[in-house]
């Protein structure tokens, strides 16, 4: 417990090295996001929760995280990140717990704002920066591509399995159990997760006073930064149009998808996505980082705009799986290129800081999709959330098309 880290890339192999405890503890965290997210508006409809207060409870949720997430990145620069992520598995742990207790609205709104419950198919927590700036700590320049697309694959994965573990509350009620019993039996799970993946970021070994230190959070790279969170303050907003707990809702009312449907697809689009991502390390080390960004976003966004306006479920869900095969493709290729063009002083702060924005605006949608869900347009959601997408591929490919990370000069 007491090991510290005095140089980078010191990736290990075994099945208990440092890099391996980071994969194991993303992945339970990231199984218990993923039934989550299908969960969360069956047990707020079981509360008695509409359309549009389930879209304020995913922005508030997602609003918090940004908040946490900020302050992370202002003074978490100065703190290991072990304990960081250590302490976040214990507000994970009282996030499941209280939601388990939350009966009235105004209760939920309070946990969803303080806690770490994850509304979105993606990874936006107060986790992920912390453990980007510890995963490109642990790897060369040459490995951390492939380092974040395994990071990826395997949160990914077993987000899929969480997606299928959400049918649990239908298993459990032929066993005599109550539904609102059995929803809060699963986020008791969630609890039981955060423990255990408190015990694995444990075996991670702190990183020595002197090292990775920066007085100030940002320095010679803050001008890259900046236009960074700008532009993925678009996406993200844009992503927050279509958080899974939206999309299933979607599936739920308009085509009158079960519980145990709506499971099996969300398993099926995560292994796509999670498989996504070594092809997307393949191809980013023969056309470069940012143009796997963009030429595999931009299909997604137009099936996905595509997949809101056709008629039939079978064409709708096709859709949905292609969108699923490319969508996530920019997410190993993106943490890889924020880490890649900042200095290793700066990697934590970049993380965070790039974050922010990216949880704020994306806090900032949910509601606003709520809204339209409400009034009767639901596809407007993700219509709206295509074509901002598209938008910000190319405002990405024009504003970073020469600034290429070490391995690609």
């Amino acid at each position: 417990m007491s090991q510290v880290l005095n140089s980078p890339a010191v990736e290990g192999h075994g099945l208990f090295s440092p890099v391996s405890s980071l994969y194991a503890a993303r992945a339970l965290r990231d199984f218990g996001d993923g039934f989550v997210a299908v969960l969360l508006p069956v047990y707020l409809s079981a509360l008695g929760l509409g359309a549009f207060e389930i879209g304020v409870v995913a922005t508030t949720a997602l609003f918090g995280s940004a908040l946490m997430t900020l302050a992370i990145g202002l003074l978490g620069h100065r703190i290991d990140r072990r304990t960081l992520l250590i302490a976040a598995s214990g507000l994970m742990v009282a996030t499941g717990f209280a939601f388990t207790q939350s009966a009235s609205y105004g209760a939920v709104l309070l946990v969803a704002f303080c806690g770490t419950i994850n509304p979105s198919s993606g990874s936006v927590s107060i986790f992920v920066p912390i453990e980007h700036a510890t995963l490109s700590h642990l790897v060369a320049d040459k490995a951390r591509t492939s380092a974040f697309a395994r990071y990826s694959l395997v949160g990914a994965l077993a987000a899929a399995v969480g997606a299928l573990a959400a049918m649990s509350p239908d298993l459990m009620a032929e066993f005599g159990i109550s539904r609102l019993g059995a929803l809060e039996a699963m986020f008791t799970l969630y609890a039981l997760l955060g423990v255990a993946g408190g015990l694995f970021y444990a075996r991670i070994p702190r990183v020595s006073a002197t090292e990775d230190k920066p007085a100030a959070a940002l320095g010679p790279s803050r001008g890259i930064v900046y236009r960074l969170a700008a532009l993925f303050s678009i996406d993200a907003f844009a992503g927050g149009l279509a958080v899974q707990s939206l999309l299933a809702l979607w599936l739920f009312t308009r085509f009158g998808l079960s519980l145990a449907e709506a499971g099996t697809f969300f398993f099926i689009s995560g292994v796509l996505s999670a498989f996504s991502f070594p092809v997307a390390a393949w191809l980013a080390r023969r056309i470069g980082l940012v143009n796997t960004m963009v030429f595999t976003h931009i299909p997604s966004s137009l099936c996905l705009i595509l997949a809101a306006v056709v008629p039939s479920l079978e064409v709708a869900l096709v859709l949905l799986l292609v969108r699923s095969a490319l969508s996530q493709m920019d997410v190993p290729t993106r943490s890889s290129y924020v880490m890649a063009v900042v200095t290793p002083p700066e990697r934590a702060a970049a993380a965070s800081i790039t974050s922010v924005p990216r949880s704020l605006a994306a806090a900032l949608s949910p509601a606003m999709a709520g809204a339209l869900f409400a009034a009767g347009h639901e596809a407007w959601p993700f219509i709206l959330c295509g074509v901002l997408k598209i938008l910000y591929d190319f405002g990405l490919l024009w504003a970073f098309r020469h600034i290429r990370p070490p391995e690609e000069r």
